[in-house]
C-alpha cells in the first residue's frame, strides 16, 4: 500500500509540475517587459529634458540684449579744422541674437576742413550723436541662422570602437528673421535718448533619428512658425562724459532698459510628434525672454591715425520674474518663478575709410551668460542644466553714403563658438534730420 501511495503522489507531481513551469515563464517575461518599457520611458523623459534646454539656449542667445552703443559727439563740420579726427564705436541695440555684434566703428579726417561723407555716416550710424541733427530714425532687417545637433547613444562600445545599441541623432535648425525701427534724439551733443521696437518672425525645424520602431536611418521632422509678432522693447540713455585728447580716449557711460514686451517662452507645452515617439518639439516660439533687464556699460574710443580702436563692456542683469505657468509639460501646469542669468558683454576693434562714399570695420565680441534657475511655487530653486552660455562673433561691417541724410549700413556676424548663431547679416538704413 505504501508503495501504490509513493506512485499515486509522483503522478500528481509530475503532472503539477510542467503546468507551474508554464505559469512561470508568462510571469518572467512580463517582468522583463515591464522593466524595458520602464527604461524606454526615462530615456524619453530625458531626450525630452535635453530637447528643452537646448531650445531655451538658443531663445537665450537669440533674445540677448546688444551691448549698450558706445557714443562719440562730432562737431560740425564748420568746425572741423586740418587734422582733426572723428572717431565712433557702437553696436545697433535690438532684442535678436544678431544684436549682439558690438561692431564699431571711426576713421581719421582726410586734409580737408569738412570730413568725408563716409565718415560723418560711418560715425552717425555708430553713435547716435550727429553733428547738426537733433533727430534720426532707423530700420533694420536682420537674418540669424541657427544649427546645432546633439547625439544620444542607447548601448555600450565593444572594444572601444563598435557601439551595439540604438543611435538618435537630435537637430534644430532656427531661422529669425527681426525687423528693428529705432529712433534717436539728441540733446546738445551730450546727451543721446533711443528707443527700439524689434518686430520678430521665426521658423524652427527639429529633427530626431530613430522613429518609432528605433531604425537608426530613420529621420523625422517637425517645423513649427512664429508669424510676425512684437519683440522685447527697449530704451537707452547714453552720456558722453569724456572727450578725446592726445593721452585720453572719449568715454561715454551708456543705460539701456529691456521691457518683457514679446511673448515669454515659459509655459510653452511639448509635444510629442505623430511620425515618432522619439521626436518632441514645441507647441509654439517666444520672441522675448519674458523679464525685465537693465544693461549699463562703458565705451572708450581713440585715434590713432589712421585707424581707430575701440572697446566696450556691458553688464546685462536679468530680473526675477513670477509666471502662472513654467512647466513645459503637456496637461500640466506649475507656477513658478524664473531668474535668467546674467551676463558680460565685451567688444573691441578697428575701424578705417576706405574712399568718401564708404567705410568697413572689423571687430570682435563676446557674450558670456551664467546659468539660469527655475523655482516652482513650495520647492527651491533648481539650476537650469545647460542654460550657461558663451556667444563669441566676428564682426564685418560697412558703411555706404546713400544720401546726404541716408545711409546704408550692411552687417556680416560669423559665429565663433557653439552657442551663437552660425551667422547674422542685417542691412540697418539710418536717416538723419
Amino acid at each position: 500500500m505504501s508503495l501504490s501511495l509513493s506512485l499515486r503522489t509522483a503522478v500528481c507531481v509530475g503532472a503539477l509540475f510542467p503546468a507551474a513551469m508554464l505559469q512561470a515563464a508568462p510571469d518572467t517575461e512580463v517582468e522583463a517587459l515591464k522593466q524595458e518599457l520602464q527604461e524606454l520611458k526615462q530615456r524619453y523623459v530625458q531626450q525630452q529634458q535635453a530637447l528643452s534646454v537646448l531650445e531655451q539656449r538658443v531663445r537665450q542667445v537669440e533674445a540677448q540684449p546688444a551691448p549698450p552703443p558706445p557714443k562719440r559727439l562730432v562737431k560740425s563740420p564748420a568746425d572741423l579744422k586740418k587734422g582733426q579726427t572723428v572717431a565712433a564705436a557702437g553696436s545697433n541695440a535690438s532684442g535678436s541674437a544678431a544684436s549682439t555684434s558690438g561692431a564699431s566703428y571711426g576713421q581719421a579726417l582726410k586734409d580737408d576742413s569738412a570730413p568725408a561723407q563716409s565718415v560723418s555716416d560711418l560715425y552717425n550710424e555708430a553713435s547716435g550723436f550727429f553733428g547738426n541733427g537733433k533727430f534720426s530714425v532707423e530700420t533694420g532687417v536682420t537674418y540669424s541662422h541657427y544649427d546645432t545637433r546633439q547625439l544620444f547613444l542607447n548601448g555600450f562600445l565593444a572594444l572601444d570602437s563598435i557601439f551595439l545599441g540604438n543611435i538618435n541623432l537630435d537637430r534644430i535648425k532656427s531661422d529669425t528673421w527681426t525687423l528693428d525701427l529705432t529712433g534717436r534724439y539728441n540733446l546738445d551733443n551730450r546727451w543721446q535718448f533711443d528707443i527700439n521696437a524689434p518686430i520678430v518672425y521665426r521658423d524652427s525645424v527639429y529633427q530626431a533619428g530613430g522613429g518609432n520602431g528605433g531604425a537608426a536611418g530613420t529621420t523625422v521632422e517637425q517645423t513649427v512658425r512664429q508669424d510676425p509678432a512684437l519683440g522685447d522693447v527697449n530704451f537707452g540713455v547714453a552720456y558722453k562724459f569724456l572727450d578725446e585728447s592726445e593721452n585720453w580716449p572719449d568715454a561715454v557711460f551708456s543705460f539701456r532698459i529691456k521691457a518683457p514686451t514679446g511673448k515669454d517662452p515659459y509655459g510653452i507645452k511639448f509635444l510629442t510628434s505623430s511620425q515618432s515617439t522619439s521626436l518632441t518639439y514645441p507647441q509654439s516660439l517666444p520672441t522675448g525672454n519674458g523679464v525685465w533687464s537693465v544693461t549699463p556699460g562703458i565705451s572708450l574710443v581713440k585715434t590713432i591715425d589712421p585707424a581707430v580702436l575701440f572697446g566696450t563692456l556691458a553688464y546685462t542683469h536679468n530680473f526675477e520674474r513670477s509666471f502662472s505657468d513654467i512647466s513645459a509639460q503637456q496637461g500640466v501646469v506649475v507656477p513658478g518663478k524664473v531668474q535668467l542669468g546674467d551676463s558680460f558683454q565685451i567688444g573691441a576693434g578697428v575701424a578705417f575709410a576706405l574712399n568718401e562714399k564708404m567705410s568697413m570695420s572689423f571687430s570682435f565680441s563676446d557674450l558670456v551668460q551664467s546659468r539660469s534657475k527655475l523655482q516652482q511655487t513650495g520647492q527651491s530653486w533648481q539650476n537650469v542644466i545647460g542654460s550657461d552660455a558663451n556667444s563669441g562673433f566676428f564682426n564685418i561691417g560697412m558703411t555706404i553714403a546713400a544720401s546726404p541724410n541716408l545711409t546704408i549700413v550692411p552687417m556680416l556676424s560669423l559665429g565663433m563658438t557653439p552657442d551663437a548663431p552660425d551667422f547674422s547679416f542685417s542691412v540697418k538704413f539710418p536717416y538723419y534730420f
